[in-house]
């Protein structure tokens, strides 16, 4: 890593960049410029859109993907990028809330996605890093011990290959963990943009800086753009990470959850083998990838907060901190920032969007796991779609009810969450006084003329003013320093200092306002 990479005016080391998206070509696909008819539109070019395109054309489907920005380049280029069925300590839920069927289902359906992802790969002769590594959900605290022999014996009554261990190849001691074998790590963009390449070749369509603003459900259903074309279609999926139509009222379930990631260079005899997990200290995740000239990156996820609220520069040096501390590493050389929605009963929600939903479906909800979750949405809907109806659907029907009552906690505590900042934060004072207070190079909500408004100063000290009301619902949104942005705290939509949308559920800017003569 040459030295000129890493920002000197950024208090944080490495270089602000996913190291996906660093190491993996860009994307200039054309935007959609008339109106058009296709088999199915897809709107999102992720994991689960374009794995859902893929399964489609493969199926003989005419198939049209729309994505806001660059295909893999959101969510899905900021992931961590594990493939694996073990997802904490979900089976342990599952087998409390759903029974020993609905386990089963969940772990065939993403070790499915697993080998599906596998087989794709060496279909199309992708050069995607793809390598087998075991997964362990571990802790470092003895009384934790019995709840990780407990989603072990789950997790192996679910048919996965799972065992209760205390030794793994981390450089610290462990109190004990599950490991699964058989799962695995690859680069993500490299396996989606060779994906997008072959939907292309089997006649799918992708236009890029494409914003979907409407739906129209019907026969055919119709797709309006922020530019006023459309695409018609017998069927559409909405694959937007959130979704960006709430025909459901799906955010009611929904909570938005913001990762930080830190990279560093590690010693190829350093590796410890294997993917792993903690929730101890506000969240661990753990993985290496190929680096070169005798060293793996080391790659470390955790501090889990809700867009918009804390200290983000702390939250990334404690994290960079902790991953010094643990390991044997160089100079951080990468940083970034991942996000996803945890759905409130912790599953996934794929299918028909709403119940009277016919020629509509959606993918959203992967708590973390958009990997084997995006895989799986392609290989559901693209079944649905065909009128098949697997055995696993009903467990991530997104009208699904049969967690209602032990869900609604879990509702009711995100739903106070939005309440706290959809009226508390109009009633709280403002984080500073007046623009002048605003130092360089931050950004603050400030009452201006009797409006708030988000004010950012650059380090020049010239400002810019918009709107501080989340285009999506009307919530107030806040900085997040290190990654010079303004988030939404309710639903997760972000916002570039200027105003434009860089992230959803959001369709449109944060309008512009005039800052006051200082």
């Amino acid at each position: 890593m040459n030295a000129d990479d890493i920002s000197e005016a950024s208090p944080l080391p490495g270089r602000d960049e996913s190291f996906w998206m660093a190491t993996s070509p860009m994307t200039s696909l054309p935007p959609l410029a008339a109106d058009t008819e296709t088999d199915v539109v897809v709107v999102g070019g992720g994991i689960a859109g374009l794995s859902t395109a893929w399964e489609l054309a493969r199926s003989g489907h005419h198939v049209t993907v729309l994505e806001a920005d660059r295909i893999a380049a959101g969510v899905t280029g900021h992931t961590t990028a594990k493939v694996s069925a073990l997802h904490g300590t979900v089976y342990s839920r599952l087998l409390d809330t759903r029974g020993p069927e609905a386990a089963r289902h969940y772990a065939r359906s993403h070790q499915g996605a697993v080998e599906r992802i596998a087989a794709v790969s060496a279909e199309l002769g992708v050069d995607c890093a793809w390598e087998r590594r075991p997964a362990f959900t571990y802790t470092t605290r003895p009384e934790s011990r019995s709840a990780l022999r407990a989603e072990a014996a789950a997790a192996r009554e679910a048919g996965l290959n799972a065992e209760y261990v205390e030794d793994t190849e981390l450089p610290f001691d462990v109190a004990g963990a599950v490991r699964v074998d058989g799962q695995a790590q690859f680069h993500p963009r490299s396996y989606l943009l060779a994906l997008a390449d072959d939907l292309r070749a089997r006649g799918g369509v992708i236009h890029e800086r494409t914003r979907v603003t409407g739906l129209h459900e019907g026969s055919p259903c119709r797709v309006t753009t922020e530019t006023g074309h459309t695409v018609s279609a017998r069927d559409v999926v909405v694959a937007t990470h959130y979704p960006v139509f709430d025909r459901a009222l799906l955010f009611a379930r929904l909570t938005p959850r913001r990762e930080l990631v830190v990279a560093a260079p590690l010693a190829t005899g350093q590796d410890p083998g294997g993917m792993y997990l903690t929730e101890d200290d506000g969240k661990r995740s753990v993985r290496t990838a190929p680096y070169g000239d005798g060293h793996r990156l080391l790659i470390v996820t955790g501090e889990s907060f809700t867009p918009g609220e804390g200290d983000t520069v702390a939250r990334f040096t404690r994290l960079d901190a902790w991953m010094h501390d643990h390991f044997p590493v160089g100079d951080t050389v990468y940083r970034w920032a991942a996000q996803d929605n945890d759905a409130s009963d912790t599953v996934p929600m794929i299918g028909r969007y709403h119940p009277g939903a016919r020629h509509t479906y959606v993918a959203t909800g992967f708590g973390g796991w958009g990997m084997s979750s995006g895989a799986l949405a392609g290989q559901l809907l693209s079944r649905l779609v065909g009128g098949e109806e697997p055995p696993w659907a009903a467990l991530y029907d997104p009208s699904r009810l049969w967690s209602a009552v032990r869900e609604a906690p879990a509702l009711l505590k995100q739903q106070a969450d939005v309440a706290k900042h959809f009226v508390g934060d109009r009633l709280a004072t403002t984080h500073v006084d007046s623009v002048a207070d605003i130092a360089p190079g931050t950004g603050a909500v400030v009452r201006i003329n009797g409006s708030r408004c988000a004010v950012y100063r650059d380090e020049s000290g010239a400002t810019q003013a918009v709107s501080a009301r989340c285009t999506h619902l009307g919530c107030l949104v806040a900085f997040n320093a290190a990654e010079t942005a303004w988030e939404c705290p309710c639903h997760g939509s972000r916002f570039a200092v200027d105003g434009s949308l860089l992230q959803g559920p959001a369709t449109r800017p944060l309008e512009p306002r005039a800052t006051p003569k200082e």
